[in-house]
């Protein structure tokens, strides 16, 4: 098992990834709408954000699971956040109304 401080910083180093990750594909997205060409940007971000991921995690990982397991955890709550903080106010403001889990 690995020290506290080691575990710690693979969490946060894949808290890291996953917003470059994710940060990277919202940026993407924005650009590819007025793109000349928009399956350059799309394969070109997805090859780059993809590498940069996996390098990412192997050196994280220095060969221990667990490791391994906390920057996927980072990643995906990298991911909570990236899509939280994304969203335009008119999204927001257009969330369907809360509807009954049950039968009137």
């Amino acid at each position: 098992m690995s020290d506290p401080v080691t575990l710690l910083f693979a969490w946060m180093a894949g808290g890291v990834l996953g917003a470059l990750f994710f940060g990277g594909l919202w940026w993407t997205v924005r650009r590819v709408v007025s793109a000349k060409q928009p399956v350059l940007w799309i394969l070109g971000s997805l090859l780059l954000r993809t590498s940069a991921a996996l390098a990412g995690f192997y050196v994280v990982s220095g060969g221990h699971l667990d490791r391994v397991l906390l920057c996927l955890l980072g990643f995906v709550v990298a991911r909570l956040l990236v899509t939280r903080l994304t969203k335009s106010p008119g999204e927001i403001a257009r969330r369907p109304p809360h509807e009954a889990s049950h039968a009137p």
